[in-house]
């Protein structure tokens, strides 16, 4: 496989659409599901060690975020449409098919609360949503 694949990707947009991922994270963590998910993972916000590293973690989130944005542009790359619709169902799929399931597996050996489950898969589904839209946006 050459390196063809990756010179006719909107860049621009993929970058947009990963920080839009991002941006959606801080809204469904910090205000949507804020309670439900520090019940449900049992993270204790006051422990000061959960504050220790969070710039690292949250710029490793980001990269992380653009790369799902990338794999959400190479489908739409191969999917006729401009329509946000478009990228609304290319980013569904991405999202339900990849980064739920792979989320969900992983819950299920470590016997995490279901809406767990939910809270961040659900979340990494949108993120692909909204990725999908702003790419074929700007593409």
């Amino acid at each position: 496989m050459g390196t063809d694949i990756f010179s006719n990707l909107p860049w621009l947009a993929i970058l947009v659409g990963g920080v839009a991922y991002f941006v959606l994270g801080a809204i469904w963590y910090s205000f949507i599901f804020k309670n439900a998910w520090i019940k449900a993972s049992g993270v204790n916000v006051n422990d000061p060690n959960m504050k220790k590293g969070v710039a690292q973690t949250m710029v490793a989130s980001l990269v992380l975020m653009i790369v799902a944005s990338l794999g959400v542009a190479m489908f739409l790359s191969k999917i006729p449409g401009d329509s946000w619709m478009t990228g609304a169902k290319v980013g569904l799929v991405a999202g339900v098919c990849f980064s739920a399931t792979a989320i969900c597996i992983s819950y299920l050996y470590e016997k995490r609360p279901w809406m767990l489950h939910v809270i961040n898969a659900g979340y990494n589904v949108a993120g692909c949503v909204i990725a999908g839209i702003v790419i074929v946006l700007m593409r």
